[in-house]
């Protein structure tokens, strides 16, 4: 599956947004990718997943044993990964701004971590999720995608696989171009809520 054919998805689930948005990063983008919309459908979320399980199947030389995914929005593609792949996923959440594992969750030390994102921009999630994974010594062997929007710049830690890629414009709160500018921005993403 290619970028222009994960892009198709987001169009048919209408998660593919034209406006004036602030992502996570604090960044301001023309373009904003509401994963939310593909994943309330199970049949669109699974055909991403099972293109980018095969992937991973053709990329990475030793398997994992287990998915972890960042809260909230890693969580259903890291279900479903962990279904296309027959792995069990547990997901990491945030306490007092860190990401830790909760729930009864645990990890043993060197067991191979498949860390899985939904879109990865900056990669700060990525990292934070994995720095937490590290904390139990278990082995995140690598980190996986649906989406990259860096255009493979983002530095998570670990090799990134993603199933597209592609940069979209972003900009400095301070340096928007006038098309942009004269739209009012909104923040539709998940970061900051209480």
């Amino acid at each position: 599956m290619r970028t222009d054919d994960v892009l198709e998805v987001f169009k048919q689930a209408g998660a593919l947004l034209e406006g004036h948005f602030i992502l996570s990063s604090g960044r301001r983008s023309p373009v904003f990718l509401q994963k939310a919309f593909v994943f309330k459908n199970p049949v669109l979320t699974a055909k991403l997943c099972a293109a980018l399980a095969e992937k991973i199947n053709n990329t990475l030389e030793v398997m994992p044993d287990m998915i972890v995914a960042p809260a909230m929005g890693g969580v259903i593609p890291g279900y479903e990964m962990a279904r296309q792949l027959e792995l069990e996923s547990i997901f990491v959440e945030r306490e007092n701004g860190e990401f830790t594992l909760r729930r009864g969750f645990t990890l043993e030390s060197g067991q191979k971590v498949l860390m899985i994102e939904d879109i990865i921009s900056t990669g700060l999630s990525s990292r934070e999720c994995i720095e937490a994974i590290n904390a139990t010594g278990a082995q995140v062997i690598a980190g996986a995608c649906l989406f990259d929007r860096s255009g493979g710049t983002a530095d998570i830690g670990v090799p990134l696989i993603s199933l597209a890629s592609r940069v979209f414009p972003s900009y400095d709160k301070e340096e928007l171009p006038p098309e942009l500018a004269s739209i009012p921005a909104i923040k539709p993403g998940s970061r900051g809520l209480k």
